[in-house]
């Protein structure tokens, strides 16, 4: 049901989706997929439908606040992981331990890890995914060309510094909703 719904809502606001992944997308069931970019609350909407019409089995990652009754029961219902971010909680193990002992699970971390401008991406989707021994999905969204999808599939060779400018080269065409948020907007990226 979800996956029609998902197309459904694509179709009717004039979006595509774009699966550049080597096997396509049912060949990771399990996974760290990258939400990138992250500026504006559209992104969530956009990014699931894409999601659920192309029959990923997502978890996700989202504030704890969001998680109150009665919308929490969506929520989570829909796959949401709750997260205080005002606490130290060792969330890398939690999520790394989570996707490990699941028969299968796409889990969506957003790299930038807010809505607003920051220069840094956050780590986190790394190293869950390097510690996991799973691959990294490139997902994206283009408000641009009404896109969405994947851009490819990135193995973590255990080297963060090295491999995050290569992860962010992928996206240096992607026009998000809000550029002027985007933590990649001033980058000189190869």
């Amino acid at each position: 049901m979800l996956k029609i719904i998902g197309k459904l809502i694509l179709q009717l606001s004039g979006w595509k989706i774009v699966d550049k992944t080597p096997l396509g997308i049912k060949k990771y069931p399990k996974a760290v997929i990258i939400a990138v970019p992250h500026t504006s609350n559209w992104d969530y909407p956009y990014a699931m439908a894409t999601l659920y019409a192309m029959g990923c089995k997502i978890r996700y990652l989202a504030k704890d606040s969001l998680f109150k009754f009665p919308l929490g029961l969506i929520i989570r219902g829909l796959g949401g992981i709750p997260v205080n971010r005002s606490q130290k909680n060792n969330l890398v193990q939690m999520m790394t331990d989570l996707l490990i002992n699941a028969p299968e699970m796409q889990l969506l971390v957003p790299a930038e890890g807010t809505r607003s401008y920051t220069s840094e991406w956050k780590s986190g989707f790394y190293h869950i995914a390097k510690n996991a021994g799973v691959p990294i999905v490139l997902g994206f969204l283009d408000f641009g060309k009404k896109e969405a999808g994947f851009l490819g599939v990135f193995q973590p060779s255990g080297n963060y510094e090295e491999d995050l400018p290569k992860i962010q080269s992928f996206y240096k065409n992607i026009t998000p909703k809000h550029p002027e948020y985007f933590s990649l907007k001033d980058a000189k990226l190869d």
